[in-house]
């Protein structure tokens, strides 16, 4: 019998940005469950048109609870995947004993770890800004073609931004690089599988590698998968299938 799966969104992304995954998962015979973070929930169109109250005053830790709380209402551990903001959260998951294998998609790093790439300081300082205060930062077609799926054409990218684009808390990534988005490396853990993308402009890939190599305990399994030419947007850019297909391989060779 297969098992349950927790599908996690990260930034400018919710529930609906799952749907080819769960899709994938349910016809291999797993249960999936892709909730949205708080504020989160509903259509990205109607979200970005009427901004959620108190949208820009989210951090790590309402995240993490709130998915905690799912995980905890099932009646056995999840695998648990995780995207961005998502995988670091998938990773503190894992760490609180909560997943029975986890697989982490161009994941935020823990530790405050950084990249030296250009692109992600960029994009980085452009989300975090301290001027902006508690103001969400607020997605539009350019930047998300620019910076979250710039492997795609303007108008492929313009078509995706309209399905799957939110606006979200500038606070959540200020977070992740504080206390709340620490992990403890050297201790043993449940199988991980770590997802890039050569082309992202938000997660270089080096550095989801030097994540994925920081685990230390040399009797626990990590995987580490590079895909060329896939953005930030790997899970629904063209050749998404490819991927699902590796972390179904992953999960099948734990099972």
């Amino acid at each position: 019998m297969k098992k349950t799966i927790v599908f996690i969104h990260g930034m400018f992304q919710n529930a609906k940005s799952w749907e080819k995954w769960t899709a994938y998962f349910s016809q291999r015979g797993y249960d999936c469950i892709a909730p949205s973070w708080p504020l989160h929930d509903g259509e990205p169109a109607a979200l970005r048109n009427q901004v959620p109250e108190a949208l820009g005053d989210l951090v790590l830790d309402d995240l993490v609870m709130a998915m905690e709380i799912v995980v905890n209402k099932l009646d056995e551990k999840p695998i648990i995947i995780g995207h961005s903001v998502g995988g670091l959260i998938t990773q503190i998951l894992v760490q609180k004993g909560l997943a029975s294998a986890a697989v982490a998609v161009s994941s935020v790093a823990p530790n405050g770890m950084l990249s030296f790439d250009w692109s992600f300081f960029k994009n980085s300082i452009t989300i975090a800004n301290p001027f902006k205060g508690d103001e969400p930062f607020y997605m539009d077609p350019e930047t998300f073609h620019g910076a979250f799926a710039n492997s795609l054409s303007e108008a492929q990218s313009n078509i995706e931004f309209e399905k799957t684009a939110t606006h979200d808390s500038r606070n959540v990534l200020r977070s992740c690089m504080g206390t709340s988005g620490h992990i403890d490396l050297d201790q043993p853990h449940v199988p991980l599988l770590f997802i890039s993308g050569t082309e992202d402009e938000i997660i270089p890939a080096a550095l989801v590698e030097k994540n994925s190599k920081a685990y230390e305990d040399k009797n626990s399994i990590v995987e580490y998968a590079e895909f060329a030419g896939r953005s930030h947007y790997i899970c629904n850019e063209p050749g998404w299938e490819q991927v699902a297909d590796r972390v179904n391989t992953f999960l099948n060779q734990q099972a």
